[in-house]
């Protein structure tokens, strides 16, 4: 598994009690188990996004939870059309 070398040391570097949040562009690094209990900032390609490290979360890579797309829904006017006739039908 491939983990940065500088992120490893950045971790490695703060103490057990310190929440200092880690800016990294390493989406490919593997989350190791010494990351547990971290936020590292991933960056997405616009911004980093913070992201808490736990348990589960061990062997993923950090991109999986920095998405780099916005998703903006389903169909257009049609499902828009729906949507206004449900909200504005009665209930019985």
């Amino acid at each position: 598994p491939y983990i940065d070398p500088k992120l490893a040391k950045k971790v490695a570097a703060l103490g057990p009690e310190d929440r200092t949040v880690i800016k990294t562009w390493a989406r490919a690094c593997t989350i190791a188990p010494e990351f547990v209990g971290r936020t590292i900032a991933v960056h997405n390609g616009k911004v980093h996004v913070p992201v808490f490290i736990t348990e589960n979360m061990v062997g993923h890579k950090l991109g999986e939870f920095s998405p780099t797309r916005k998703f903006r829904g389903h169909g257009g006017k049609l499902a828009k059309a729906q949507e206004t006739t449900e909200t504005e039908r009665p209930k019985d």
